[in-house]
């Protein structure tokens, strides 16, 4: 059994406090561990350290080995550029193949919240043994407690089972993020299950899909793991991912093969998304307030406000995101959230780079 971590992403709606040197995973939210450290400890009981492996952005080098220390460095992959979630865990899986060609992969991303870390455990657990069992593709669905527009969705064609109490069901469909309408009529449906980004696979399986479903992708892995360890690796899988398509493993995958698996995740998780969530999941003060750093409020009530240095003074709102850091200030209601990296694909246009 091995485990991948997806540390690629940039967590753009997490601006001004993520930037591209510092993204999302990096953050301490909620906790004093970075969501990648938490998400490595949540492994540890299940996965031994020298079966951990980080797939990261090169030009987040010397971050990430700030915050993966305890496992092997040669366990930590880098890609030259993202090319979305397919890549990734396909470069994860050519490394592991080289190891253990009868592994099972356990792909995690970096920068979920989860809690209940003994049922996560044992539905991972499970699962593996699904994987073993069926040799498909497993995932872990949600259920939903809320009509939610932010979240992709799966829906579930019948119950084939259970391992340790923890019911499996065959996939039948994969929907994207939907409106507030059709997401409520998936709660309503009772068979559609937030898609939480968890994927369990035997390694010669996924890599037989990926040849299956995104042949000239297979091709270029099987071209890179053939200079893995040798001089010209570099200059290799630069070349490959210059030519790849950057496609996630849900549609260029998932959606495609038949034999998909899921089991029903019953623990506490959030993508943790964006700073209304990080609001919801907070204490608050009588005012429904959520308050960090030097913080001066009047006739403000439910309200998320965040000074990293100086003085931060909010009056008369309701409903609103302050976020001040590193010379840079966000303020926007609570339901524009999802707007946030459109302020960073500004500032990208304006080549304000020093304050991305």
């Amino acid at each position: 059994m091995y485990c991948v971590i997806m540390a690629g992403g940039s967590g753009t709606r997490f601006w001004p406090r993520s930037r591209e040197g510092k993204s999302k995973q990096f953050l301490s939210i909620l906790s004093k561990k970075s969501l990648i450290q938490s998400t490595l400890e949540r492994f540890r009981t299940i996965v031994p350290w020298e079966n951990v492996y980080v797939v990261a952005k090169k030009s987040q080098q010397d971050e990430i080995e700030k915050h993966v220390s305890k496992i092997p460095s040669t366990n930590v992959i880098y890609e030259p550029v993202g090319k979305n979630t397919a890549p990734c865990i396909g470069l994860a899986a050519i490394f592991i193949q080289r190891k253990d060609p009868n592994g099972i992969m356990v792909v995690s991303p970096a920068d979920h919240l989860i809690k209940q870390k003994s049922r996560f455990s044992k539905t991972i657990l499970s699962a593996v043994q699904l994987a073993d069992q069926k040799n498909g593709l497993i995932t872990i669905g949600i259920p939903p407690g809320r009509p939610a527009t932010g979240y992709g969705y799966i829906q579930i064609d019948g119950e084939v089972g259970s391992i340790d109490d923890i019911p499996a069901y065959k996939v039948k469909t994969f929907a994207e993020k939907p409106n507030l309408a059709t997401a409520q009529r998936f709660l309503n449906s009772g068979d559609f299950l937030w898609n939480s980004g968890l994927f369990i696979f035997k390694v010669s399986i996924f890599l037989k899909a990926l040849k299956e479903c995104l042949p000239e992708l297979y091709h270029g892995l099987m071209k890179i793991k053939r200079y893995i360890g040798k001089p010209q690796y570099e200059n290799v899988l630069m070349q490959v991912y210059r030519q790849i398509e950057s496609i996630s493993i849900d549609y260029g995958v998932m959606e495609k093969i038949k034999n998909v698996y899921l089991m029903k995740g019953e623990f506490f998780w959030n993508d943790m998304g964006n700073w209304e969530q990080v609001y919801q999941l907070s204490m608050k003060d009588k005012n429904g307030n959520v308050l960090s750093g030097d913080v001066i409020l009047l006739n403000t009530k439910n309200s998320f406000v965040s000074a990293a240095k100086g003085v931060v003074a909010v009056i008369g709102c309701e409903d609103v995101v302050v976020v001040q850091e590193k010379g840079a200030t966000l303020v926007c209601k609570q339901d524009h959230v999802e707007h946030v990296k459109t302020v960073v694909q500004s500032l990208k246009r304006k080549k304000l780079h020093k304050y991305i």
